[in-house]
Formats: structure tokens, C-alpha cells, sequence
């Protein structure tokens, strides 16, 4: 199932027809374990990646980029905003507080009365109006 990949490709645990050169698969070679040692053939857990080791294309739309709706308002944290949301075809709603996160897809704003944080939907805001 796995052989259409390249080798390379995943690392060995990844791949069960792959053998892996730190663990040992010959069963003549193994000896009992003693009760309460340490597993010396166990294979490594792998590595969690975080975003900062894959590379962006050129060209790639940004978060930070101040042309997009979501870099713009990372601009203006900190900030008394009001927003107004589409909900449906003709319903418009406002939200007043103070913005306090930008997301790929969120705003969270802050209510100022109630002090209640408010997570929201970047893709239906229409309106944003920014107070001094």
C-alpha cells in the first residue's frame, strides 16, 4: 500500500515494509526482559513540527500582510472597534468592544459593559468602524 512513496519521503516508522536500522526485528537475537526495565526496542515517537519549519511559497497570501483583512486589523489591537456581521441575506448585527485577537478566520473582541470576550467570524463581518 505504501510503496507508491518514495523511501525518503516518510520516516521509517511511518512505513511498515521499511525497516528501521534502530530497531531490532530479528526475534533469535532477542532476550527476555527483565520485569520493570526499560523497553530497548521501541520506536521513537515522532517529532512534532511546528509551522516555523515548512517554508511559504513566494507570492502566498500572510496574515500579517496589511492588503488582507486579517493583517489590517492585527494593526489595530488594542483598539474600541464596531463591528457589523452578515448573519443570513439581510440581518446585520453590531458587536462594540475592544479588539483583543486576529486569527485566520476570527476576530475576539472584548465588551466593554460586560467585560465578556466575544470570538467572531471573519468571513461574515462587513463593516468594521475603529474609535479613537
Amino acid at each position: 500500500m505504501y510503496r507508491r512513496y518514495c523511501n525518503d519521503c516518510f520516516p521509517s516508522f511511518y512505513l511498515p515494509n521499511r525497516q528501521n536500522p534502530n530497531v531490532n526485528t530479528d526475534m533469535q537475537n532477542a532476550s527476555p526482559k527483565a520485569p520493570g526495565s526499560a523497553a530497548q526496542n521501541q520506536i521513537p515517537a515522532p517529532m512534532p513540527m511546528s509551522p516555523s519549519d515548512f517554508e511559504q511559497a513566494p507570492g502566498s497570501p500572510t496574515n500579517l500582510d496589511t492588503q488582507y483583512t486579517q493583517g489590517y486589523l492585527k494593526t489595530k489591537i488594542g483598539k474600541r472597534v464596531r463591528i457589523s456581521f452578515l448573519l443570513g441575506t439581510n440581518t446585520f448585527q453590531d458587536r462594540t468592544g475592544t479588539l483583543l485577537e486576529v486569527g485566520i478566520s476570527y476576530v475576539v473582541i472584548q465588551d466593554i459593559d460586560t467585560n465578556t470576550q466575544t470570538l467572531c467570524d471573519i468571513y461574515s463581518i462587513k463593516f468594521v468602524t475603529f474609535y479613537s
